[in-house]
């Protein structure tokens, strides 16, 4: 019998290539773009179910939710009109939503130079976007930089303090997250990056694979370790 949770890793990258194939295309291959982009996200959040284990820990639905308001972002991004902010703000809560799943086992600002190393590297990212921003985008932008800082960083926390393969997993996808980010908003608001989509599309959902089949670490019957 085959393996749900192989077939469903395997069905990423393929889901995702036909996305940033579509995306890549000149002219826009809309049609792949509208089935395969949010189709991607919504097979990672399949594979995040299939990994969970000890529901009553909440890690796993913090990070599905996670990934239900990240497909908001993808479907509001995919759209022919700029709809940058209500994207935006739907990777807002969706980071929240992973900054909460990474509080379950390790208290908030455990690893104090985690937290200092990623906010003067964000820091330095949104020095150099600022005068790129709008005034009306500023705030909500320094929101998202702040909250997505702080997701990354309480990531690396928890994968130290617990030193597990699904949470240095985990902390790597948060990581790969904000470097997908700051491609996104330099080719956005400072000045276009060659094959911004592709490196942005890419490191995105390797990201959100990464923080997906992280609930692994609820998962009593292998604890503390991926189960493929």
């Amino acid at each position: 019998m085959i393996d749900i949770s192989l077939l469903l890793f395997l069905l990423v990258p393929v889901s995702a290539a036909l996305a940033i194939f579509g995306e890549e295309s000149t002219p826009r291959r809309a049609q792949l773009v509208y089935v395969f982009k949010p189709l991607t996200t919504l097979v990672i959040a399949g594979l995040a179910v299939q990994f969970i284990g000890d529901p009553g820990q909440g890690y796993g639905q913090a990070i599905l939710i996670g990934l239900l308001f990240s497909l908001a972002g993808d479907v509001f991004l995919m759209l022919p009109n700029d709809r940058f902010l209500p994207g935006l703000i739907s990777f807002l809560i969706a980071h929240i939503a992973y900054l909460v799943a990474f509080t379950r086992f390790v208290p908030l600002g455990a690893v104090l130079t985690a937290f200092l190393l990623v906010g003067v590297s964000e820091a330095a990212i949104l020095w150099i976007l600022w005068p790129g921003v709008p005034r009306r985008m500023r705030l909500p932008v320094v929101a998202y930089v702040v909250v997505l800082g702080m997701m990354a960083a309480q990531a690396v926390s928890q994968a130290v303090v617990l030193d597990a393969r699904a949470a240095w997993i985990a902390a790597f996808g948060g990581l790969l997250f904000v470097f997908s980010d700051s491609v996104l908003a330099y080719n956005r608001f400072r000045r276009p990056v060659r094959r911004a989509r592709l490196i942005v599309l890419s490191s995105y959902w390797a990201a959100q694979t990464m923080i997906g089949i992280s609930v692994a670490l609820t998962n009593a019957s292998t604890p503390w370790v991926l189960p493929i």
